[in-house]
């Protein structure tokens, strides 16, 4: 009788248990002092299924995990898993008004917290509640693991089954609840591991925040695949450093706003501390401005610099790695492992090197669509199973993918189009300047007339009527800022993307409100 093929089932759970059992004395995870091993995750994860499936909880049900980066967020995500439930992170920065969107839009039937949030849901928290680190609201957290019992309850999951609802960060509306499959996220792993080299005996530090999904992607990872991962509980830039150096890490994804950091604690921060062990870093989020990306490359030699494009509906989607990274400046490099794309222009038809189109992607990444919003989902999806996120991309002769801009940030002033993106790589170039966000305002002569927000690297001045030349030898008369603003940062959600809808409702000539600013204008 013929064998049969068959879809073996995935589960983020899966590398848990395969390390528990093949290196139960590793350690899988590290804050601070506390160290767990793969036998300590698994157990502890263990039980917090069972305190689920205890309360009353059923496969498929939602559980909300409001959370920062520390210890207890790995092994909440494995034994969510473990129980065939669904996890539904939230922003430990989550107002009570936001926090009260999710939890009634997601239908969580309970809720795992930090102890020190509960204002943000204590009057929209289902009944059922664990708390960390103590705090009024449910149950401890500690006392229901040390009660339960740790056997693996083995609930059933196929890898089509949601692992988590992921809840986009809002920059453009309401957020909507991505729901991302266990398959997708596993092969995620996968890919990642054979992509810089994740497994067992290999160091990495959780630098973005979990919550979020890049953030989780590449905190778990590392657990998924047998390594180590060290928690760094907030953004500080001379503590990653000193994480890195202590921990012997060898790998650590940073958003464009880490480097800014690392670049303004100047070189002899670098230099105190013992960065031998670190070999790879990869970039995801925003975009790396050509200039930080060129600084990067210069303070941290030997490391392999890789520059991610993605999203949370699309998972990873192109990758430039180390050997292009000087070669192909501003490129995010070609599609990643098992990932498809299709570049489409203006007229629906394919567009060719070197011509504008909209980035769409193939890959097992994908989402599965978005939580109870059909129309949304279509609208975004093709026939055949392509989707896009709104980017508009260049390939060049030899496939690279350029992020031009985003579709719908896209500038038209005088009926010309205008890509911010380009406007601000302009502005970054110049001497002094950290980083430049480039939006269009309304104008009742062109339409829209392109205004740029700069922030300057710390203690370094930069002359506008010096800049504005810059500009000019270099952009078009309709692309050159009609105002600029120099501020001292950017509006950023957690995810590190910028808020260029705040930056609209601020853009008013007397300056952003609350920012101190140098207004200067330009014309065309």
């Amino acid at each position: 009788m013929p064998l049969r093929p068959c879809d073996a089932p995935l589960s983020i759970a899966g590398g848990v248990r395969e390390s528990a059992a093949a290196t139960p004395g590793a350690v899988a995870v590290v804050d601070g002092d506390r160290r767990l091993t793969y036998r300590g995750l698994d157990d502890r994860s263990n039980r917090l299924a069972n305190v689920l499936l205890g309360t009353g909880l059923r496969p498929g049900d939602r559980v909300a995990v409001l959370l920062g980066n520390r210890m207890e967020f790995p092994e909440i995500a494995c034994g969510i898993a473990k129980a065939g439930l669904v996890m539904v992170p939230m922003s430990p920065r989550s107002t009570p008004g936001e926090a009260a969107f999710v939890l009634d839009h997601s239908g969580s039937r309970a809720l795992i917290l930090d102890g020190a949030l509960a204002p943000a849901v204590a009057a929209v928290a289902p009944e059922t509640a664990l708390s960390i680190g103590g705090g009024d609201l449910g149950l401890s957290y500690e006392d229901t693991l040390t009660e339960a019992s740790g056997a693996d309850p083995r609930v059933p999951t196929g890898g089509h089954d949601p692992f988590c609802v992921a809840y986009t960060s809002g920059t453009t509306g309401r957020p909507k609840g991505v729901v991302i499959s266990h398959r997708s996220r596993a092969l995620t792993f996968r890919a990642s591991a054979r992509e810089w080299g994740l497994g067992a005996g290999r160091r990495t530090v959780a630098v973005a925040p979990m919550y979020h999904g890049a953030g989780f992607a590449f905190g778990y990872a590392p657990v998924f695949t047998g390594g180590t991962v060290a928690m760094l509980r907030s953004w500080d830039p001379g503590e990653l450093l000193a994480t890195v150096a202590r921990e012997r890490a060898q790998s650590i994804f940073l958003i464009p706003t880490h480097a800014h950091s690392l670049r303004a604690l100047g070189e002899p921060a670098l230099r105190r501390h013992d960065l031998s062990s670190l070999d790879t870093i990869y970039f995801n989020a925003a975009a790396l401005p050509g200039p930080l990306k060129e600084w990067v490359l210069d303070s941290f030699p030997g490391v392999g610099v890789h520059e991610l494009y993605g999203s949370t509906e699309a998972g990873i989607v192109a990758n430039c790695r180390p050997a292009d990274a000087r070669r192909k400046i501003g490129s995010v490099g070609r599609p990643w492992l098992m990932t498809d794309v299709r570049v489409v222009g203006d007229a629906g038809g394919p567009a060719g090197p070197g011509e504008r189109g909209e980035l769409f992607s193939r890959s097992p990444y994908l989402m599965s669509g978005y939580l109870d919003d059909p129309e949304a989902t279509a609208a975004c999806v093709t026939g055949d199973g392509y989707l896009t996120s709104g980017d508009v991309v260049v390939r060049d002769e030899e496939g690279y993918i350029y992020i031009v801009d985003r579709k719908k940030d896209m500038i038209i002033s005088g009926g010309v189009n205008i890509a911010p993106r380009e406007v601000e790589e302009v502005i970054a170039a110049f001497p002094g300047v950290a980083e430049a966000a480039v939006v269009g305002l309304p104008d009742e002569r062109w339409g829209e007339r392109v205004a740029a927000f700069v922030v300057t690297l710390p203690g370094v001045p930069v002359d506008p009527d010096a800049l504005e030349a810059h500009c000019r030898a270099r952009l078009a008369g309709p692309k050159l800022p009609r105002r600029m603003e120099f501020v001292p940062s950017l509006p950023r959600n957690a995810a590190g993307k910028i808020l260029k809808r705040e930056l609209r409702s601020l853009g008013r000539p007397s300056g952003p409100a609350g920012l101190p600013s140098r207004p200067q204008s330009f014309t065309k």
